[in-house]
């Protein structure tokens, strides 16, 4: 009951089975569940204090959303009701879910990153650089990475232990966002105009690849990769093979979080100035819909996901 207290949901229509986003609007206070094959929203629930990171679990069925402005951490099932909290501090901000259950959250005030059980107990804890802010876990589960916003580097760490295995410089100023795809490290550097590309086993600097004015997102689907320009209100397409652009897209204002559809189809970005989702088709790299949300989407970390249940 108290839970329930806590947040209302308001039902748009019974949940279906299929993929799914939960996008947080961090202005709004509320994260919205979207079908992504009707392009509809399901459920929406209120959550206070600016909701904006977010890591969907979909094989236990869980969403972990931050609100930025409290650290509270609220999990949410794929109905959209909240099924545990745990107030982990004002400084809770990026996160990543974790191989086998729970999740990881770095602390941007702490300089720390810490991983939690699946009952959001935790397990370890290690010091990061300065500020961090995206985190993200290898395909394969055995690593996990911040991008160290202040310190422009990642650390990069062994998921199971929290051992620091590298700490590594940017090729641009402030990375945020951080992705593993195909056995490669990725950040947006926020500063600097571009990708940096790390061999995270090596813990070296491999390349770079150009974006629009202020990279936030990076997204992998259908051989592509896409980024988020927050000022120019674009998407960068580039080949992760070659690091070469292929195009930009242009999107509602001031996009954000993105993230590949479950179904390698597409990428789902959030437009914080339109209120509004965009969805981008992967194949001829056009909108193939937009839907709207509450104030100021940003839907920072891996959004979707397949529903495990109808």
């Amino acid at each position: 009951m108290l839970l329930r207290a806590l947040a209302f949901t308001a039902w748009i229509s019974p949940a279906l089975a299929g993929d799914i986003a939960f996008v947080t609007s961090q202005n709004g206070n509320a994260v919205s569940i979207i079908d992504l094959g009707q392009n509809r929203v399901l459920a929406r629930t209120t959550i206070p204090g600016a909701p904006a990171p977010v890591a969907y679990d979909a094989q236990a069925g869980l969403a972990y959303v931050i609100a930025a402005d409290t650290g509270r951490l609220s999990v949410l099932d794929e109905d959209g009701r909240i099924v545990r909290q745990k107030d982990l501090g004002e400084g809770a901000f990026g996160i990543a879910v974790a191989p086998g259950g729970g999740v990881f959250v770095g602390d941007w005030f702490g300089a720390r990153l810490m991983r939690l059980d699946s009952e959001l107990q935790p397990l370890w804890a290690s010091a990061t650089g300065k500020a961090p802010a995206g985190v993200a876990v290898s395909e394969d589960g055995a690593l996990v990475a911040t991008a160290d916003r202040d310190d422009d580097a990642v650390s990069i760490f062994e998921a199971t232990t929290g051992r620091l295995l590298h700490r590594l410089g940017t090729a641009g100023e402030h990375p945020f966002a951080v992705i593993f795809h195909g056995g490669r490290l990725w950040t947006a550097d926020v500063m600097g105009d571009s990708l940096s590309v790390i061999d995270p086993l090596r813990g070296r600097l491999i390349g770079t690849v150009p974006t629009g004015s202020r990279p936030y997102g990076i997204a992998f689907a259908g051989g592509l990769g896409f980024v988020t320009n927050q000022y120019a209100s674009t998407v960068t397409v580039f080949d992760p093979e070659t690091l070469q652009v292929r195009t930009e897209i242009e999107t509602g204002d001031y996009p954000e979080g993105i993230a590949a559809l479950p179904d390698g189809s597409g990428v789902i970005l959030a437009n914080w100035d339109s209120d509004a989702v965009q969805v981008i088709d992967a194949t001829d790299l056009t909108i193939r819909a937009e839907i709207k949300v509450p104030a100021g989407p940003r839907a920072f970390g891996q959004f979707t996901g397949r529903r495990v249940r109808p």
